[in-house]
C-alpha cells in the first residue's frame, strides 16, 4: 500500500478501508458507516451485519508509540475490571491494538448518552465518586510511555511546536517566546510548592469525554491519558466554585483529596491554552484542521492568544 502524502495522514482512509479493517478484525459489517468527531484520530461508527454497531479508531501516526498505546488500554481494561464505567477497547484474538493497511486503529462497543449537566450537584457528585474511584485505580501503578503533565511537554515543546509551524505573525513572536518562557517557570515554581502525588490520570476529563444515561455516567476516550496531579481531572468539570465543591463533595466520599492542589488550577489552565495552540498549530498540514479552525490561521487570533498569555502570566505572577 502507498503512505499518504505528505501532511495528510489519513488521505487513504477511505470508507472501503474501514470497513476492510473491521471485517479483518473478524466482524461481518453491513456498510453504514458514521464518521464521529475527532481531530487528532479518526473514529467511524460500523454498522455490523445482525449485532450491535462498533466504534472504530485508527490512530494518528507518530504521536504516540505502540508501547503507549499499550499502556492505554491497558489502564482502560484495568478501569473496566474494577466495574467502572469506561468505555475500554476490544480484545480481538488476545489484542486490543489491531494493524491493518499501514494504519493502527482499536474497536469499542458503542456508547450512547448524553452530555452531564454540570450545573447538577447530583451530576457532578456522581462524578467526583467515579473519578475517586479512578484514581484510586491510577495510583498503583506509573504510565512509563505516556509522559506527565508538566510545563515542559504542555509549555515549552508547545511552543516551539507553535513557532516551528510559522502561523505566529512576525511581530508577535518575541512576547510569544517571552512569555510562553516566563510561564513554563513559574509554572514549574507553582507544581514544586504544592508537590502533588502524581498518578495515571485520564489527562482530558471534560464534559465531551463524558456520556450520562440513566444509569449514570461512563468515561470515554483516555487517548491523553498521562501521568499528572488529581485536579487536572475535576477542573474541567467546574465551571464555578460551586460545581467545583459539588464534584470535590462526592470525590471525598472514596478517596482524599489534597486541597492545596486547588492553586494548579489557574496553571493547568494556562497549560491547556498553551498546549492546544500548540497542538493545532503541528498539526497544521492536515487538511482538517484549517478546514475545521480556519481562525487559527489568521494574525488576530495569534494576536489574542498572546494577549492572553501576558494576562495569564501577570496573573501568575501576582499569586
Amino acid at each position: 500500500m502507498n503512505a499518504p502524502p505528505p501532511g495528510e495522514p489519513y488521505a487513504t482512509l477511505d470508507p472501503d478501508a474501514v470497513l476492510d479493517a473491521v471485517e479483518a478484525a473478524g466482524f461481518a459489517t453491513d456498510g453504514r458507516l458514521l464518521a464521529l468527531p475527532s481531530y487528532e484520530n479518526r473514529v467511524y461508527q460500523v454498522g455490523l451485519d445482525g449485532a450491535a454497531a462498533l466504534v472504530a479508531k485508527f490512530y494518528r501516526a507518530a504521536r504516540w508509540s505502540d508501547a503507549a498505546i499499550a499502556e492505554e488500554h491497558a489502564f482502560a481494561h484495568e478501569l473496566a475490571a474494577a466495574e467502572l464505567p469506561v468505555v475500554a477497547p476490544l480484545q480481538v484474538r488476545g489484542r486490543s491494538l489491531l494493524h491493518h493497511r499501514g494504519f493502527r486503529y482499536a474497536l469499542y462497543p458503542r456508547r450512547g448518552g448524553r452530555a452531564p449537566e454540570l450545573e447538577s450537584d447530583q451530576h457532578l457528585a456522581w462524578m467526583g465518586r467515579l473519578l475517586a474511584r479512578i484514581h484510586g485505580i491510577g495510583a498503583r501503578a506509573r504510565f512509563l510511555q505516556r509522559g506527565a503533565i508538566d510545563a515542559q511537554t504542555f509549555i515549552r515543546d508547545a511552543a516551539q511546536a507553535a513557532v516551528a509551524a510559522a502561523l505566529l505573525p512576525a511581530h508577535a513572536l518575541a512576547a510569544y517566546r517571552a512569555h510562553c518562557t516566563a510561564l513554563a517557570t513559574l509554572i514549574e515554581q507553582r507544581f514544586a510548592a504544592v508537590a502533588p502525588r502524581s498518578i495515571r490520570l485520564h489527562g482530558d476529563c471534560h464534559a465531551g469525554n463524558v456520556l450520562w444515561t440513566e444509569a449514570g455516567p461512563h468515561f470515554i476516550d483516555l487517548d491523553d491519558a498521562r501521568m499528572g496531579p488529581v485536579v487536572q481531572d475535576l477542573w474541567m468539570l467546574a465551571p464555578s466554585p460551586r460545581a467545583l465543591a459539588a464534584l470535590l463533595d462526592g470525590y471525598r466520599e472514596f478517596a482524599d483529596f489534597d486541597p492545596a492542589e486547588l492553586a494548579l488550577v489557574e496553571p493547568l489552565r494556562v497549560m491547556r491554552q498553551v498546549h492546544w495552540a500548540g497542538w493545532v498549530a503541528q498539526r497544521w498540514h492536515d487538511p482538517a484542521f484549517p478546514r475545521a479552525l480556519p481562525q487559527v490561521g489568521e494574525a488576530r487570533w495569534w494576536e489574542q492568544h498572546v494577549q492572553d498569555l501576558a494576562e495569564a502570566r501577570a496573573r501568575l505572577e501576582q499569586d
